[in-house]
C-alpha cells in the first residue's frame, strides 16, 4: 500500500491555517469511511492525513477553484505561474491584483484565476488572502526577495493526490458537505473562530461574516452529527461563549496553545489558547 507523500502539503497560506497544530489535531482523527472538511481552507489537516475518500468544501469560490485547477490542469497552471514569477515586480503585482476590479475579470479562465490567486498569495504582504467588502483582493505587495511562486513539486503531488483518490471538491455553505453522511464518516470542522473581542474579528478572507448566530447553527449541526453516530473534531477560540455552547456532556473540550501568526500589531502575535471540541 502506498504511503503518504510528504510533498502533499498546503499550496496557499491561509488565515487560521493548522500546520502548527497538526501534532495536536491529527492523533484525534481516526480512520474513517469518508473524511469530511466543510471549511477546508489551506488544507493542512487533510494533506497531513491524506485519506483515500474525502469531501472538501469551502465557502470561498476562488480557493476551491485553485484546488479544482490543481486537480484538473496542473500543467497549464504551472505554465502561468512561471510567467507570473518571471514578471514579478511591485507594479506587476498591483496590475494583477487590480484585475478583479475590472469588467473583464469574469472573462478570465478558471486557470488564469487560480494562477492569479496563488501568485498574489505568495507575493502579498504576510501571505494573507484578504478581500474588501466588495470581494476584491486588497492585501499590499510583500517585497520578498525570493517568493516561492511556482512550487511545481507540491502542485504536482497535490494534483496526483486529488486524482488518484476519491476526493470530492465542493464550494458553498458548509452544511451542504454534511448532508447524507453516514455512521463511519468523520468530520473535521475549522470554522471562522469566535472573536475574543469585538475588535479581534477577522472575516476579510470570505464574503460575509460568521457571527455568533452562525456559531450556534454550527453547534446544532454538531448535535445532528452526534445523533447520527458520526464523530467530529472542531477547532475554535477558547472563550466563554464557545465553552458555554458546547457544555453538554456529549462534547469533550481540550485546550491547546497556538501561535497567532497574523495580527496587524506585531506585539499581539504570540501564544494563545484555542480549543479542540470532539463529539
Amino acid at each position: 500500500m502506498r504511503g503518504k507523500n510528504i510533498l502533499v502539503r498546503p499550496v496557499l497560506k491561509w488565515v487560521g491555517g493548522k500546520r502548527q497544530l497538526l501534532d495536536e489535531i491529527t492523533p484525534l482523527i481516526p480512520k474513517a469511511s469518508t473524511y469530511v472538511e466543510p471549511f477546508v481552507g489551506g488544507g493542512a489537516v487533510v494533506f497531513s492525513k491524506q485519506p483515500k475518500k474525502a469531501i472538501l468544501n469551502d465557502f470561498n469560490s476562488e480557493l476551491i477553484n485553485v484546488y479544482q485547477c490543481i486537480k484538473d490542469n496542473p500543467d497549464d497552471l504551472l505554465s502561468l505561474l512561471k510567467e507570473h514569477a518571471e514578471k514579478n515586480t511591485a507594479d506587476y503585482f498591483y496590475s494583477i491584483r487590480a484585475l478583479d476590479r475590472e469588467s473583464g475579470y469574469a472573462g478570465l479562465s478558471s486557470v488564469e484565476r487560480a494562477a492569479r490567486i496563488i501568485y498574489l498569495n505568495k507575493t502579498c504582504y504576510n501571505g494573507l488572502y484578504r478581500v474588501n467588502a466588495a470581494g476584491q483582493f486588497n492585501a499590499p505587495y510583500g517585497k520578498y526577495k525570493h517568493p516561492s511562486i511556482i512550487q511545481e513539486p507540491v502542485i504536482r503531488a497535490v494534483s496526483r493526490y486529488f486524482r488518484e483518490n476519491e476526493i470530492t471538491l465542493m464550494q458553498g455553505d458548509y452544511a451542504k458537505a454534511l448532508k447524507g453522511l453516514r455512521r463511519g464518516a468523520f468530520v473535521y470542522l475549522d470554522p471562522p473562530y469566535m472573536p475574543l473581542s469585538e475588535t479581534s474579528a477577522f472575516t476579510g478572507y470570505t464574503e460575509g461574516g460568521f457571527d455568533y448566530g452562525e456559531q450556534v447553527r454550527l453547534k446544532n449541526k454538531c448535535d445532528e452529527l452526534v445523533s447520527k453516530g458520526i464523530h467530529f473534531l472542531e477547532s475554535n477560540s477558547d472563550c466563554e461563549a464557545i465553552r458555554d455552547l458546547y457544555s453538554d456532556q456529549h462534547f469533550r473540550i481540550r485546550t491547546v496553545k497556538a501561535k497567532r501568526a497574523i495580527n496587524s500589531k506585531g506585539n499581539h502575535r504570540g501564544e494563545i489558547n484555542e480549543v479542540l471540541i470532539s463529539g
